[in-house]
């Protein structure tokens, strides 16, 4: 008969022998190329910062990233095929404040919510930029909450889409500063663009990196960025903050590393402490920086940092009544 010794040792050896192949897995992590998944086409600048990280993370981890481009319905095609994929840390997400925090609020279609995600960073940040066509003659940010304060329903102003950061950016002025004015939606930058330069359009709002090359050649004006303070990459700019009656301007698109709901902790570790590699790393910085974004601090908290964005989204969603 074996003695209860016997049977105790028996048993932790068996355990143990169950939990090995568990443990080997997490260990071996990872063991196959990691598909990133960018809701949008090619040459964005979502799908630029996901190329950008991918090539960063495929050192720091020793294999292949592939780049998934899963463009649609403002990225959330690409974040719904993310929250439904196996959670084994092989299928991830860069994705954008967009369709991570915004089009849950305005899209009654979208079906994820952040708690189907697993977040893992912050990538990088960039400013929007407030535009004005040069028709208009306005020159900075207080002739134009002068212009069109005094003038109100008169002017309009322009966003890449119903929904989108760059909309919820040119609301939040109108609050601050009490401005009515008409807000147009394109199907993207390029119509945008066209109609600004064209001094069909009097106002828009761009993301900085696009927005730079059309004022530097003198196309547009810049009255400000919506950042907090002024943009690295464009310190000739004022921040709209600086004016008093836009004092609390504080929006961005940012972007952050996410998959899907339910990844193993030591899986996720392993990918935290890539990515904090990989933000700390000159090359990517200066890759970044040439795109016009601030890479974030390492180990920045994303939880608490989306919740807080989500929350501010919703009070410039209920302003605006959007809705679709």
């Amino acid at each position: 008969m074996l003695s209860r010794r016997t049977l105790h040792c028996t048993a932790l050896a068996t355990a143990a022998l169950l939990a090995a192949p568990a443990a080997l897995a997490q260990a071996a992590y990872p063991a196959k190329p990691i598909t990133i998944v960018v809701g949008y086409p090619a040459g964005g600048s979502t799908d630029l910062t996901g190329r950008t990280l991918g090539e960063a993370l495929s050192k720091q981890l020793g294999v292949p990233v592939v780049i998934d481009n899963v463009g649609g319905a403002g990225g959330t095609i690409g974040a719904q095929k993310v929250a439904n994929a196996a959670p084994d840390g092989y299928t991830l997400l860069v994705g954008a404040n967009n369709e991570l925090a915004i089009a849950k609020l305005v899209t009654r279609n979208v079906k994820y919510s952040p708690a189907d995600f697993t977040p893992i960073g912050l990538i990088a940040a960039q400013p929007m930029v407030l535009v004005a066509s040069t028709g208009t003659g306005v020159k900075n940010a207080a002739e134009f909450v002068k212009r069109v304060k005094a003038n109100p329903g008169k002017y309009s102003y322009g966003s890449s889409g119903v929904g989108t950061a760059l909309h919820l950016a040119g609301e939040m002025a109108k609050e601050q500063a009490g401005l009515f004015m008409t807000h147009i939606p394109y199907r993207g930058v390029g119509p945008l663009t066209n109609d600004l330069i064209g001094n069909n359009l009097d106002f828009g709002v761009f993301v900085l990196s696009s927005g730079l090359p059309h004022i530097k050649a003198g196309k547009v004006v810049a009255l400000g960025v919506t950042s907090a303070q002024r943009a690295a990459g464009a310190p000739d700019i004022p921040a709209l903050a600086e004016l008093p009656a836009l004092k609390n301007m504080d929006i961005e698109s940012w972007f952050a590393l996410v998959g899907p709901a339910g990844m193993p902790p030591p899986v996720v570790d392993r990918l935290k402490k890539a990515l904090d590699a990989a933000l700390a790393s000159p090359e990517f910085r200066q890759k970044m920086a040439a795109a016009g974004a601030t890479v974030a601090a390492p180990d920045a908290k994303l939880p608490k940092f989306w919740a807080e964005e989500v929350a501010k989204y919703q009070k410039i969603v209920k302003f605006a009544k959007i809705e679709q």
